[in-house]
């Protein structure tokens, strides 16, 4: 069975997280992805180095369902061989600030003077067209500058979320909005360029809090991991371990107090609402950490379960991995790696269909693995070929 965006290709000039993920997305749903990277291999590739070739984890997620090819788009040739390469695409998908994909051609104007109907999905650190336009970032700074980081951790200091949402969202948003543009060239013909932002998606993501704040200006801090609009929400240690519960909506503490025999608490008119709950969320964490205390997490999880009140065990990366439910899930695909005896764990596409194709089929790519047929694809025979890599060219 095909997938649904068999037969589309995408041009992959991403680095790090928003952009190659954005064409993982779309790799996962059958389009043909070709990594473009440096001859020496970018930077990305080398993050929390795993194989004989130094690739990472980061890597090794970003890039499956993907051929890559090496090439130097600095060059004259290189900039040859990128048209030659646009004139076959659908999709070309870059988070370079907007004077490197000039600089390559990868600009809008160039890439449509190539193939009209070309949709570029781009993404920049703030967007374009405000005075941090030209900044370069990366997702902490989204997170910091969106407020996020205000408001986690404790009240004195700012803490910045380990799993880089801002990053992931983003190219998860422009892989929505890549699809978007397909469907309507699909329509009309025309092709379009996708813009989005790493600001622009943290922003999103903490709208509520910024509507709160402009609305009734609370200016609040941070308060760990309990909730300010609700409760209980926080983060509780138990005799063997930590869960994370949270209360919202008043069935779930009338449940809650229930379970602790607070039912006092029902009526009391500092808990009235979610939004007093959270404002006196310091007492009923008070409450729940002395009952978690004297539990096990099993037990505690067991007696939560029964309540139906939402209740996590805080699981180490390797617990998760070890998780029976994960497991069951297959949320993982096992890909194997030469030279790598312990197969690796590739998160599979995060949405699943009835019917549609879509999920890892392949490995990410060693460095330059398929510069080659890309090359011979476009016309290129071995003698050509040789000599490019000669003159360091791919």
């Amino acid at each position: 069975m095909a997938g649904v965006l068999d037969g589309v290709r995408v041009l992959d000039f991403g680095r790090y997280i928003a952009g190659p993920w954005c064409a993982a997305l779309l790799g996962d749903m059958g389009a043909e992805v070709i990594r473009i990277e440096k001859t020496a291999g970018s930077e990305d590739r080398y993050l929390m180095p795993l194989t004989p070739g130094g690739e990472g984890g980061q890597f090794l997620q970003m890039g499956r369902n993907k051929r890559g090819m090496t090439l130097d788009p600095m060059t004259d040739e290189g900039r040859v061989i990128v048209r030659e390469l646009v004139a076959t695409a659908d999709v070309v998908v870059a988070n370079l600030p907007p004077q490197g994909l000039a600089a390559m051609g990868l600009d809008y104007e160039s890439l449509r003077a190539v193939k009209p109907d070309i949709i570029l999905t781009t993404v920049t650190a703030y967007g374009t067209g405000g005075p941090a336009s030209d900044r370069v970032g990366f997702d902490g700074i989204a997170q910091a500058q969106s407020g996020a980081m205000h408001l986690s951790g404790p009240a004195d200091q700012p803490m910045k979320s380990v799993a880089p949402f801002a990053d992931f969202g983003t190219a998860t948003l422009s892989a929505f909005g890549t699809m978007a543009a397909l469907m309507h060239r699909a329509r009309t013909g025309e092709g379009q360029h996708v813009e989005a932002s790493l600001l622009g998606t943290a922003l999103s993501f903490m709208n509520g809090n910024l509507i709160e704040q402009a609305v009734n200006a609370p200016d609040r801090v941070g308060t760990e991991n309990r909730s300010q609009h609700a409760g209980p929400g926080d983060t509780f240690a138990t005799r063997d371990g930590w869960v994370l519960v949270q209360c919202v909506g008043d069935p779930l503490f009338r449940r809650w107090c229930r379970l602790m025999g607070e039912e006092a608490l029902i009526d009391d008119a500092r808990f009235a609402d979610d939004q007093a709950r959270g404002d006196n969320g310091e007492a009923l964490s008070r409450r729940m950490a002395a009952w978690c205390g004297q539990r096990t997490t099993a037990e505690v999880l067991e007696a939560l379960d029964a309540a139906r009140i939402p209740a996590g065990r805080v699981l180490s990366p390797q617990q998760v991995l070890e998780d029976e439910h994960v497991r069951a899930m297959r949320f993982f695909r096992s890909i194997e790696w030469p030279g790598i005896d312990t197969p690796i764990p590739v998160s599979d596409t995060p949405v699943r269909f009835s019917s549609l194709e879509s999920g890892v089929r392949t490995r990410a790519p060693r460095l330059g693995e398929h510069t080659g047929e890309i090359l011979t694809s476009l016309g290129y025979d071995r003698q050509r070929i040789a000599a490019l890599r000669e003159q360091g060219i791919v």
